[in-house]
């Protein structure tokens, strides 16, 4: 079959589409021979795809200058979607009966470039609470669910983030030395789950735990936030298995 019937086969409004399917599966950068060595197309199609959804905003140049990540666009489209997951009941039941359970809110977040992402969440009733809202952005160096986040990287990845990232200090128990946050998520990621002691916000813990897919992949985390004056971190702790229980739950769902 020559280049023009390869090309005739797959119908246009599908390619790009196959384009981020790539991607999103693989969940890395990749170049186009990459992404085509899956979707065989015509060399001169793939690279002419590539380039206008570079242009688009849908993929950006990764630090290499040879592969592609998700866009601006793209991520804004992933962020919609498990937005609008925020009416998905049986996801819903899982926050609830965590939030049952813990008696403190419960987040559901993803990560979007350097920060995460909150998309659903149950609040707690108790008056004294964090205002933290859905599309909430938190840092990835300072919370629970971003220490996670930075748990399931590859050791390159965290690296190029230690190296490039502005480690602002939001309190005083902030980590903000480029070792000691390497030590501390080669910590989390032998452990399984991530704390957070006053270190995003004052007088505020949290306990935060990957949600998998069936690959081992992070795809998003599970936590919870508490105020200090109500929940210490070692109490906090003793909710754990049932945090793990949910992101399982959860997990099967995603």
């Amino acid at each position: 079959m020559n280049d023009r019937q390869e090309e005739a086969a797959v119908p246009p409004s599908l390619r790009n589409l196959q384009i981020l399917e790539v991607l999103a599966q693989e969940a890395r950068p990749m170049t186009p021979t990459e992404i085509n060595a899956l979707l065989k197309l015509p060399k001169p199609t793939i690279h002419r795809l590539v380039g206008t959804l570079e242009q688009e905003g849908y993929l950006t140049r990764h630090i290499d200058g040879r592969s592609y990540l998700p866009g601006p666009k793209l991520r804004q489209m992933m962020l919609g979607v498990m937005r609008a997951g925020h009416h998905h009941v049986p996801r819903r039941e899982i926050l609830t009966r965590l939030h049952e359970a813990v008696g403190e809110t419960c987040n559901l977040s993803i990560p979007d470039g350097d920060a995460m992402v909150y998309v659903d969440r149950v609040e707690t009733h108790w008056p004294l609470r964090i205002a933290l809202q859905i599309g909430s952005r938190v840092p990835l160096h300072a919370t629970a669910s971003g220490k996670a986040c930075l748990a399931s990287w590859s050791d390159a990845a965290i690296g190029r983030f230690l190296g490039e990232a502005r480690l602002r200090a939001h309190t005083a128990h902030t980590i903000t030395d480029p070792d000691r946050l390497r030590d501390e998520i080669m910590r989390i990621r032998a452990q399984g789950y991530a704390t957070d002691a006053e270190e995003f916000v004052p007088g505020m813990i949290a306990l935060a735990v990957p949600v998998l897919d069936d690959r081992q992949r992070l795809t998003a985390t599970l936590s919870f936030h508490a105020p200090i004056q109500r929940l210490s971190l070692k109490d906090g702790l003793a909710h754990l298995p049932t945090l793990q229980a949910a992101a399982q739950d959860l997990a099967r769902l995603l």
